[in-house]
């Protein structure tokens, strides 16, 4: 599909005139090699930018010509990083590098990708994405290249912007640069084309997105750049080259002038030394922690747990390696987490637990943050796309329907289908966790058979609760209802106990298949044979049913 270029293009950063040709690096113009232009000059190329609204930052303002001066530059002059930085007008899947950056959702979607990147790259591109699980926002994750001049495409979700989380979006998209370029060294791999990783959809503004990723790649090469020979920064508009234009030399300045001038040009706030926002009062501090209340002293000191879910003891500094970027910013003080984490278990230890009395299991245990519920999932559901869990689906205790009366799609589980003695329960979460995601994210509804289910040991309503919180909010408040066929007085005490506990549940109770069919249509409804024959038992009566998979009429007499 592409082409080597006959004769190399003009450093300028301009585009080849096929789109299909292959640019090699010694075609794109090095930062280090560009020259020193004013911003009047840069805005002759497109009449639309004017350079009025395009300043020169190099260009001195009166009463801020010696506002540097005294001041240490947070960005010295380092020419072997400015050796590797490239400034392109163009796609930078035309780019001869061992990898170019896919600007995409979290579902990995064509529709959502850089427009243009799949058609080059071909059908396979698309299949293997469809294999990878999607990806989190702030996260990266690679693939091959198929017929681009590439080696690998490494896919980034970059963060939806709010001037209310400014802080949270602008790290989420730090995050995005900085782990295109970490997986550009784990995979032994030295140079990539990047273009703007954000979208017109998300509503990130354009300079302050230029800021973080320019300040993101400086940082990440001031301790790899023996790791690294080439990043290319890659423009597709013209607004975005002349951002670029003028804030490279604030972050790359190539003398000591240029450097001068960034002191009193750069933002009050440049972040740490990954070119993420500090925020001063969220830093970690050292405390003691809070006095425990007078009373009886135990034997060893409490090892408190993250959650109450029972499913493992983490710290908190552990916690957070698995948040999200975006989430970061939103965490509450470590110390003020810690001691309300304290006194929720010391209340939870102290409280009465009258479910666990009444034989139900354990319901107690202090309820989690969203923080704290989002990385629980997150990491139950990492884990789950990248197992192969084909022996639980072939249980059929779980598995998708169609949509019910309403359009909501539908989850099935079938109570005689688990089999407690012969199932990993861990390998059973992980695969319910996994199948319920794409249900989760808009309203939904669950049909539960629990025709004869009576026959096999259940688990008990705390592991329920225990999965609950690993689904977690979204699971909830999505929810629309619990269709359960053929319950018994055992099961609706079971959920009454559930819901007087925990969040209310909307349940609807419903005797005969019939009736279900209602709320679910019959042809949206994968349904056991037995359930069929369960229904006959337990109801007779009048009508008759036809199971369309057998052919098989149930006369009732």
């Amino acid at each position: 599909m592409y082409q080597p270029v006959a004769s190399a293009t003009p450093r300028g950063g301009s585009p080849t005139d096929s789109g299909d040709s292959v640019v090699t690096l010694d075609q794109v113009p090095r930062w280090i090699d560009a020259e020193h232009r004013s911003a009047s000059e840069y805005g002759n190329e497109d009449a639309s930018f004017s350079s009025a609204y395009f300043p020169d930052p190099l260009t001195p303002h009166s009463g801020t010509e010696n506002g540097g001066s005294g001041s240490v530059s947070r960005f010295p002059v380092d020419q072997e990083i400015n050796s590797k930085i490239y400034l392109w007008r163009g796609n930078p899947w035309n780019i001869e590098v061992d990898a170019v950056v896919n600007s995409t959702n979290e579902n990995l979607d064509e529709a959502h990708s850089s427009p243009g990147l799949h058609a080059a790259a071909g059908p396979g591109l698309a299949e293997e994405c469809a294999t990878l699980g999607g990806c989190r926002t702030g996260m990266a994750k690679v693939t091959n290249a198929y017929d681009l001049p590439a080696r690998r495409i490494i896919h980034t979700v970059g963060p939806k912007y709010a001037v209310k989380y400014h802080t949270a979006a602008e790290n989420a998209l730090s995050h995005c640069y900085r782990s295109c370029l970490e997986l550009l060294i784990e995979n032994g791999l030295r140079s990539i084309a990047m273009g703007c990783i954000y979208t017109e959809a998300k509503n990130y503004p354009r300079e302050p997105a230029a800021h973080v990723a320019i300040r993101t790649v400086r940082r990440l090469l001031e301790k790899q750049k023996d790791n690294m020979t080439a990043v290319v920064f890659c423009t597709t508009s013209a607004s975005d080259t002349e951002i670029y234009k003028r804030l490279l030399p604030l972050y790359f300045p190539r003398d000591k002038h240029e450097e001068e001038v960034a002191l009193s040009k750069l933002p009050a706030d440049v972040g740490d030394e990954n070119g993420e926002t500090i925020i001063d009062e969220r830093k970690i501090r050292i405390k003691p922690l809070p006095k425990k209340p007078a009373s009886k002293p135990t034997a060893a000191p409490i090892d408190l747990p993250v959650s109450g879910v029972g499913l493992a003891r983490r710290s908190s500094s552990y916690l957070d390696s698995y948040l999200d970027p975006a989430f970061m910013s939103l965490i509450k003080d470590p110390d003020e987490r810690r001691q309300e984490q304290w006194e929720k278990t010391a209340q939870a230890q102290r409280g009465f637990n009258c479910a666990k009395m009444l034989g139900f299991g354990d319901l107690g245990g202090p309820p989690l943050s969203a923080a704290e519920e989002y990385s629980l999932h997150s990491r139950y559901l990492s884990k789950a796309n990248s197992l192969n869990l084909s022996e639980i689906a072939e249980m059929k205790i779980v598995y998708r329907g169609g949509v019910d009366s309403e359009g909501r799609p539908v989850m099935v589980v079938v109570g005689a289908h688990f089999l407690l003695r012969c199932l990993d329960l861990e390998r059973f979460v992980l695969y319910v966790v996994k199948e319920f995601e794409p249900l989760i994210q808009k309203p939904y509804s669950i049909v539960y058979f629990h025709s004869a289910a009576s026959l096999q040991v259940q688990p008990d309503l705390g592991w329920i609760r225990r999965l609950q919180q690993i689904l977690g909010r979204k699971h909830q408040r999505n929810l629309h209802a619990i269709y359960v066929l053929h319950p018994t007085f055992g099961l609706k005490a079971a959920i009454f106990a559930l819901q007087l506990f925990v969040d209310n549940v909307k349940v609807v109770y419903v005797d005969r298949l019939l009736q279900l069919f209602r709320y679910v249509p019959r042809e949206q409804l994968t349904i056991p044979d037995f359930v069929f024959q369960h229904d006959l038992e337990v109801n007779g009566g009048k009508g008759l049913i036809v199971d369309p998979r057998t052919k098989y009429v149930y006369h009732r007499p």
